[in-house]
């Protein structure tokens, strides 16, 4: 079967001039090549396309084919993880991972929160500011923890993401209104512990392939699973893998903001407990990183014996059987 690869290499936005925090979501060459590796293991034939950009000229050129590993995060607006699929749904060119409906909703933090908290499922109290002004009518107790309301890999999320009163609130919003020119999702801090989900799966047969905590070690910033901390994970993160109630929990929730939101394929739920020890939903990454070694999915199926050629098999199997490819294949 040959699976075009859509992806954005972070090496060709800096090359152009783009920054490292705005390029700080994109995948690095390695990954993009491991994913190669993995698919031509399979007995695929993997064909490299890249880009939103570069899939428009190709599709414009009449090239195809039988599915698309889309990974590509987009560089500009709401919708901009949404623009890849959707461009394929309009050549029906069945793909890996959600569609883009669930990637403009998940991408919208605030947006996301609001579906997840009307079906039920715990999750912090929060407000999206879209202007400073806004911070008069808000009504949460201290501490809160702001950051941007559509950003990913900690972009934005530092040591002064929790705020302790109105006159930090108001700096640190304008700050981020400012940097990153959307709104601040506002929500009440967690002191709990913090967990990360991976899931494999589509329906019924959607399943956890692991849990992990993440603990920060005592040179990292604290409290905060920040930017610098996961860029930095090696020295000042310890994943750990628990099996206790309150993880079991945590899985519980995980799968059922993972159906709640009609994710597909795989990915990563991301929870915190309240004082009480209950997980709640923090957000849910459709997309999920997919770097061997660096990766929160990844290094969850390490710590559980899953392989990366064995993660990625059942990934694309996923998308296989929910596009009807696998029966065509057999």
């Amino acid at each position: 079967m040959q699976i075009g690869m859509t992806y954005d290499m972070r090496s060709d936005y800096l090359a152009e001039g783009y920054s490292e925090d705005e390029t700080a979501e994109f995948d690095r060459d390695s990954t993009i090549a491991a994913i190669e590796n993995a698919l031509a293991a399979m007995g695929h034939k993997p064909v490299r396309i890249g880009n939103l950009k570069s899939l428009v000229s190709r599709l414009a050129a009449g090239e195809r084919w039988d599915l698309v590993f889309n990974i590509a995060e987009g560089l500009y607006g709401f919708g901009r993880e949404s623009q890849i699929p959707a461009l394929l749904d309009a050549y029906r060119i069945p793909y890996v991972f959600s569609d883009p409906l669930v990637l403009a909703l998940t991408l919208h933090k605030g947006m996301t929160k609001h579906v997840v908290r009307d079906l039920g499922i715990a999750t912090p109290d929060f407000a999206v500011v879209k202007s400073v002004a806004d911070l008069a009518g808000l009504n949460l107790p201290y501490p809160l923890f702001a950051k941007p309301v559509a950003e990913g890999t900690g972009k934005g999320v530092n040591a002064t993401s929790k705020i302790n009163n109105p006159k930090e609130l108001a700096r640190i919003c304008g700050e981020l209104l400012t940097t990153y020119r959307q709104p601040v999702l506002v929500e009440t801090f967690l002191p709990g512990r913090e967990f990360t989900v991976g899931i494999v799966g589509n329906g019924a047969a959607a399943h956890s392939i692991g849990i992990m905590e993440v603990v920060l070690l005592e040179k990292a910033e604290a409290e905060i699973y920040s930017y610098h901390n996961k860029e930095n994970c090696e020295e000042l993160v310890e994943y750990q893998v628990p099996n206790d109630p309150e993880a079991k929990l945590a899985i519980e929730v995980a799968l059922a903001s993972w159906h709640a939101l009609g994710c597909q394929d795989a990915g990563r739920v991301d929870l915190r407990s309240d004082a009480n020890g209950y997980p709640n939903f923090i957000e849910v990454n459709p997309l999920a990183g997919l770097h061997p070694e660096h990766s929160d999915l990844c290094i969850i199926a390490t710590k559980y014996g899953i392989s990366y050629q064995k993660l990625l098999n059942e990934i694309v199997g996923a998308a296989l059987v929910r596009t009807g490819l696998s029966q065509k294949a057999g």
